[in-house]
């Protein structure tokens, strides 16, 4: 069956945005060039510029794309009606590593060129981070509920499990001796045990 016009619409935005998100992760923003994303990417200028108007354009997309890939993994970690809060957070966190270690540049991007965008797009893509830290805060309140009645531990208990994996982009191995995996479940072992610490 032939190919969509879509579908090949999406890989060649796909195949820019790697590209760029590479770029941008070894370089920096400010070093990066058009040029050097057609590179990198072994793609054409013209084709880059079919695509997108200009270099920041390239880079909200890095950006909105990789938030919207963690925001969909957080929905249906959430959605499953059957599975206890606990085991909603572990799943979330298996998915977050999962995409952490399979994007870590646009993760890398994401963390050190969010200033470089406007103002307004700039604020599109901390929404989507508010409400991840909202999914987790709720979760840990299911999980411990009396951490509701705890002025701001619960926001504290969340921001601490995202600082946990956050910046493993920076030491992780997904080679070494600890599996993506593991390192999930280790963070969510904390993350549990220092909420029920907080609660008492």
């Amino acid at each position: 069956m032939a190919r969509t016009k879509a579908a090949e619409y999406d890989e060649r935005k796909h195949a820019i945005v790697v590209a760029a998100a590479s770029l941008f992760a070894s370089e920096g923003f400010e070093g990066a060039s058009v040029s050097g994303i057609a590179e990198r990417g072994k793609i054409t200028k013209s084709l880059i510029y079919h695509y997108y108007k200009s270099k920041e354009d390239i880079l909200y997309d890095v950006m909105i794309s990789h938030v919207r890939d963690l925001e969909n993994a957080a929905n249906e970690a959430v959605a499953e009606k059957d599975w206890l809060p606990a085991r909603k957070l572990r799943e979330l966190a298996h998915r977050f590593m999962a995409l952490y270690v399979g994007a870590a540049d646009r993760h890398k991007v994401l963390l050190n060129d969010l200033k470089r965008l406007p103002k307004a797009r700039r604020a599109e893509i901390v929404g989507v981070q508010r409400r991840l830290i909202e999914t987790v805060q709720t979760l840990l309140i299911e999980i411990e509920p009396s951490l509701k009645h705890k002025a701001g531990k619960s926001f504290a208990a969340a921001m601490l499990f995202f600082g946990a994996i956050n910046w493993t982009h920076t030491w992780f191995d997904p080679k070494g001796a600890v599996s993506a995996g593991a390192l999930a479940e280790m963070a969510v072992d904390l993350t549990l045990g220092g909420i029920a610490k907080a609660a008492e």
